[in-house]
C-alpha cells in the first residue's frame, strides 16, 4: 500500500539535509569523536582472567541466533591491536573516542569481591595511550555484554543488580577516573530490557513478553541512579568528571498533522525512550504518564492483578530524578508513527500491543546494508528538537551515528548519510539546542549482535580474514577527518588519495 507523506511534526516538513551547500562551522569547543563497544572490537574473550558474558553464552550454545553463525571471540583483536586503534584515532584527528568497559573482564564473575587486574591492566593500557596523545576518554559502563554469572542469578530482572552494577561501577571510577572524566552507565536501555527479554533479538533472548521489558527498565533506571549517586558524591568532587545515561533515541513523527497521529508519536517515543529517560530528565521524574496508564489498563483488561508496569515510589522517584549531567543519544533513523498503521500481532500482552501504534518509512528513503536502517530526512534535527522540547536545556551529546554498508572501501552511501546527519545537527545548533558533540558510529567494522560480520558499520574496513585483522580507511574516513580538521561540511571534497596520514597536532 503506498501511503502519502503528508505535512508532519508541529508544522515540520522533511527535507534532505545532503543538499544543503552553503558553509557554516561548528562551534569551537564542539567535540567529534568515534564509538566504539567492548565485545564487539576486543576479542579475547576468555584470555587474562576474563569471565564469561551473555554474548559469549548465546554465542557458542545457539551459534545458529547469529546470521553468520560467528562470535566476538576475536572480533577486531583490539585486545591485543589497542595501539593501532588509537593510531587510527590520530589519522582521524578526533577529539575524543567513546568505548566500553567489559564488566566480565574487570569482575569475572559479576561481584565486586574478585577484580580481575589484568583486565584492569588492560583498560590501563588503552586509556594511557588514549590521553597520551591528548584524545578524550568517554567511557560507558555497559554496553550490554553482562557477566553470565549474573544473568544465571536472574540478570536486569533481579532488583539486586542495581548493587552488583553500583558495586561494578565504583571499581571503575576508583581505577580509571583519574583520567576518565566522561563516564555513561548505559548504553541504550530499550535494546537492554526490549530486545532481551521481550522481543528476543539480542542476548539473553528471554522472550517474557510484556513484563520482562517493564520489570528490566525500572531495575535499570535504579541501577543507573545509584552508580550516578557514587560518582557524584565519593569521586566527582576530587576527579571533576560528569556522568550521563546514553539512549537509542529514532525520529518518530506523525504521519498526518491530526490529533491522533500526534498522540500516536508521543506515545511511541514514550515507550521506545521516554520509559527510560522520563525518569531521570523529565520534571516530575517516574515513568511516562500517558504509557503508565495505557500499560496499567492494559494489564486490568487482561486479568491481571496489578500492572504489568510497576511504578516506582515516591522515594525512588526523587532518587532518581536528576541523576543525569548529559543526554547521550544514539540516533540512526526514524519513521512516520499512527495507529491507523497498526496491525494486532501476537504476542499479547507485549509493549506493541500496550501502545497498538504501527510505524512506516517510505521505500525512497535510502536504505543501508541493515534492514533497519533508512536515511531519514532532518531526523538528528527532529531529535533533538524532541528532547528539548521535553526536558528543557539539558547538555546533549550524539554518542552514536551510523551507516551500514557490505564490504568495500568506496562507500558513498556512508558518506551521503554523515554530510546529511551533520548538516541536521548544525540546524539543531542554529536554534540553539544544547547539543556538545558527536561520535560517529563506528571507528571500524566489528561484529554487529546478531547480524555477525555481514553489516559494516566502519570508517575503517577491517578484514576479519586475516589474523592480523587489517584495518584500512574507507572514504568516509577521509570526508569525516576533513569535516573534524576544517570544522565545516563541504560537499564538493574529494580526497586526493587514499592514504591516510598523521596530521601535526595528532
Amino acid at each position: 500500500m503506498k501511503i502519502p507523506v503528508l505535512l508532519l511534526c508541529s508544522a515540520v516538513t522533511l527535507t534532505w539535509g545532503v543538499a544543503v551547500k552553503q558553509s557554516r562551522k561548528f562551534p569551537d569547543g564542539f567535540i567529534f569523536g568515534t564509538s566504539t563497544a567492548s565485545y564487539q572490537i576486543e576479542g579475547a574473550w576468555n584470555e587474562d582472567g576474563k569471565g564469561e558474558n551473555i554474548w559469549d553464552y548465546l554465542t557458542h550454545t545457539n551459534p545458529a541466533a547469529i546470521e553468520d553463525q560467528s562470535s566476538g571471540d576475536v572480533a577486531c583483536d583490539s585486545y591485543h591491536k589497542y595501539e593501532r586503534d588509537v593510531e587510527m584515532m590520530r589519522e582521524l584527528g578526533i577529539d575524543s573516542y567513546r568505548f566500553s568497559i567489559a564488566w566480565s573482564r574487570i569482575l569475572p564473575n559479576g561481584l565486586a569481591n574478585n577484580v580481575n587486574e589484568a583486565g584492569v591492566a588492560y583498560y590501563n593500557k588503552l586509556i594511557d595511550e588514549i590521553v597520551k596523545y591528548n584524545i578524550e576518554p568517554m567511557v560507558t559502563l555497559y554496553h550490554w555484554d553482562l557477566p553470565q554469572r549474573l544473568q544465571d542469578m536472574g540478570g536486569w530482572l533481579n532488583p539486586l543488580i542495581a548493587d552488583w552494577f553500583a558495586d561494578y561501577a565504583r571499581v571503575v571510577f576508583d581505577r580509571f577516573g583519574d583520567r576518565v572524566k566522561y563516564f555513561i552507565t548505559f548504553n541504550e536501555g530499550a535494546q537492554i530490557c526490549y530486545e532481551g527479554y521481550d522481543w528476543v533479538t539480542k542476548a539473553p533472548r528471554l522472550n517474557m513478553s510484556g513484563i520482562g521489558e517493564y520489570i528490566c527498565a525500572k531495575n535499570l533506571a535504579l541501577a543507573h541512579a545509584k552508580a550516578y549517586h557514587i560518582y557524584n558524591d565519593d569521586y566527582k568532587p576530587t576527579q571533576g568528571g560528569v556522568c550521563g545515561y546514553t539512549i537509542a533515541v529514532s525520529s518518530f513523527v506523525p504521519l498526518t498533522d491530526s490529533d491522533e497521529d500526534a498522540y500516536a508519536a508521543e506515545l511511541v517515543n514514550q515507550l521506545q525512550w521516554g520509559l527510560y529517560t522520563d525518569p531521570i530528565f523529565s520534571k516530575d521524574g517516574g515513568f511516562p504518564k500517558e504509557l503508565f496508564d495505557l500499560v496499567a489498563k492494559k494489564s486490568a483488561a487482561q486479568g491481571f492483578p496489578r500492572s504489568r508496569l510497576t511504578d516506582f515510589t515516591e522515594e525512588e522517584k526523587a532518587y532518581i530524578r536528576g541523576t543525569g549531567d548529559f543526554f547521550g543519544v544514539n540516533h540512526y533513523s526514524g519513521s512516520f508513527a499512527s495507529a491507523s498503521l497498526y496491525t494486532p500481532q501476537p504476542p499479547v500482552p507485549s509493549p506493541k500491543d500496550d501502545i497498538e501504534i504501527g510505524q512506516f518509512a517510505p521505500d525512497d528513503w535510502p536504505q543501508a546494508a541493515s534492514f533497519w536502517l533508512k536515511q531519514m530526512p532532518d531526523s538528528i534535527y527532529i531529535v533533538l528538537k524532541n528532547i528539548q522540547k521535553r526536558y528543557g536545556d539539558v547538555p546533549i551529546y550524539i554518542t552514536e551515528n551510523g551507516w551500514s554498508t557490505h564490504e568495500g572501501i568506496e562507500d558513498e552511501g556512508r558518506v551521503a548519510y554523515y554530510r546529511a546527519a551533520l548538516e541536521s545537527a548544525l540546524d539543531a545548533l542554529d536554534e540553539g539546542i544544547n547539543l556538545k558533540g558527536y561520535y560517529a558510529w563506528s571507528l571500524m567494522d566489528n561484529f554487529e549482535w546478531m547480524a555477525g560480520y555481514t553489516e559494516r558499520f566502519g570508517l575503517y574496513e577491517v578484514d576479519f580474514e586475516d589474523p592480523e585483522r587489517t584495518r584500512t580507511p574507507r572514504k568516509s574516513a577521509f570526508i569525516y577527518k576533513q569535516i573534524m580538521k576544517t570544522r565545516t561540511i563541504d560537499h564538493d571534497y574529494e580526497p586526493e588519495s587514499y592514504v591516510m596520514t598523521i596530521d601535526e597536532g595528532h
